[in-house]
C-alpha cells in the first residue's frame, strides 16, 4: 500500500544532513518498543513516559521537552491517546512527526463494540486519507479523529452521568475510537511498515535495513499471535471484568468476553449505585475480576472480597511495569495472555 505520509515527500527533498539515522522520540512503552524493533542495529529511539508513567496524564520535565524540539522525527500514537504530548508539540511548531493512530490502514474500534465480538474485522473502521500524517507538522493541520475528546480524557462526558449508567452498558459512556489499537497484533505488525517508511524518507541510506527489520519484525508478531491464540483459545465464553475499559482490541481479536469494568474512563472514579449494579452483574456472570497498573486495586478487590469472584493479577495494557525494548512489545501481550489465562482457568 502506499501511505500519503507527507513526510515521504522529504525523501526527494534530501540533504546530505538526512543521510543519516534520525534522533527519534516516541511516547510511551507500546509505540517504543515498534520502533526499536525497526531501527535494530541502527540507533535506540528515546522514550518520553518511562516506566510507571500513565499515558494519559503525563507531564514533561524540561529536557524532555528539548528533546522534542531536537528530535529529527517523532512517532506517536496520536492525541487520543496522549493528550500531553499534542499540546507540546503544537508549541514547539514544525517538530516531524507520524501519528499512528492516524496511519492508513489502521483498523479501528469505536467504544462501544461488543466486546465478545471476535469477527477481527467488525466493530473497526479503517483510517483513510484524512488520517495522514504529515512532516514538520504532521496532523495539524486538519481535525484529529474525535479530536473533541482530546486524546481519551473522559472526564467532560463522563462527569454527571456515572450513576446512570447501566453494567453492561459502560462502554456506551465513551463515545469515539478508542486508541487502544496496539492490542491488536494486526495493528502492530502494519505499524511497523509505517514507521519503517518514516525512517526511510529521513534517511534513506538505510531504507532496506528497515524495510528488513519491519518485516522480520512482522513475522515475529504473528508467530506471537499463534502463540497466543492457542492459549486463549480455551477462555472464550467465560466472562470476567477489567478495571476500565481498554480492551477491546486484544477481546475482540481473540474471541474474548468481558462482562464490564469498574471504571467509565481514567479520570472519573465510578459512582456508588454503578458500583453495586456492576458488583451484581459481577456477581452472576464473571468468574475473574482484574485489577490495572497504574490503579488503585482497592475497588476491584472489595468487589471481588464482596462477590466471591476470583481475584486476577493486574493486567498492564500499556506496559506501565515492563522495562522499554524491542521485545517490550511481546511481553506486553504476552503478559495480558498469561494474567487472563491464570484466573480464568
Amino acid at each position: 500500500m502506499r501511505y500519503t505520509i507527507s513526510i515521504l515527500m522529504a525523501t526527494a527533498l534530501a540533504s546530505p544532513a538526512f543521510a543519516e539515522v534520525p534522533r527519534v522520540v516516541t511516547d510511551f512503552l507500546p509505540t517504543h518498543a515498534l520502533v526499536s524493533m525497526v531501527m535494530g542495529d541502527l540507533g535506540q529511539p528515546e522514550i518520553l513516559m518511562e516506566k510507571g508513567g500513565n499515558a494519559h496524564d503525563f507531564q514533561l520535565r524540561p529536557s524532555q521537552a528539548a528533546a522534542l524540539a531536537e528530535a529529527g522525527l517523532v512517532i506517536w500514537a496520536g492525541p487520543q491517546m496522549s493528550p500531553w504530548l499534542d499540546r507540546t508539540l503544537d508549541g514547539l511548531g514544525d517538530v516531524p512527526q507520524l501519528r499512528l493512530l492516524d496511519a492508513p490502514g489502521t483498523e479501528l474500534r469505536e467504544f462501544g463494540a461488543t466486546h465478545d465480538d471476535h469477527d477481527h474485522a467488525e466493530g473497526k473502521e479503517v483510517h483513510g486519507d484524512h488520517a495522514e500524517a504529515e512532516a514538520g507538522h504532521e496532523g495539524h493541520g486538519h481535525a484529529a479523529p474525535e479530536a473533541a475528546h482530546e486524546g481519551h480524557d473522559h472526564a467532560d462526558h463522563d462527569a454527571g452521568h456515572d450513576d446512570h449508567t447501566e453494567p453492561g452498558h459502560e462502554d456506551h459512556a465513551h463515545e469515539g475510537i478508542d486508541p487502544h489499537a496496539w492490542l491488536d497484533p494486526h495493528n502492530a505488525a502494519h505499524w511497523l511498515t509505517v514507521i519503517a517508511e518514516a525512517l526511510a524518507a529521513r534517511d534513506p541510506e538505510h531504507a532496506a535495513i528497515y524495510a528488513a527489520n519491519a518485516a522480520a519484525g512482522a513475522e515475529r508478531i504473528a508467530a506471537l499471535d499463534s502463540e497466543l491464540a492457542a492459549q486463549l483459545t480455551p477462555l472464550q465464553g467465560k466472562p470476567f471484568v477489567v478495571f476500565h475499559d481498554a480492551y477491546g482490541y486484544f477481546t475482540a481479536h481473540y474471541g474474548l468476553t468481558v462482562a464490564g469494568s469498574v471504571a467509565l474512563g481514567d479520570a472519573t472514579a465510578p459512582g456508588a449505585a454503578r458500583l453495586r449494579a456492576l458488583q451484581d452483574k459481577a456477581g452472576a456472570e464473571a468468574l475473574c475480576l482484574f485489577p490495572e497498573a497504574g490503579h488503585d486495586p482497592k475497588l476491584v478487590a472489595q468487589m471481588a472480597e464482596a462477590t466471591g469472584v476470583k481475584l486476577g493479577a493486574p493486567l498492564d495494557p500499556e506496559g506501565a511495569a515492563i522495562d522499554p525494548g524491542p521485545d517490550a512489545y511481546a511481553t506486553l501481550l504476552r503478559n495480558l495472555a498469561t494474567n487472563l489465562a491464570d484466573c480464568l482457568n
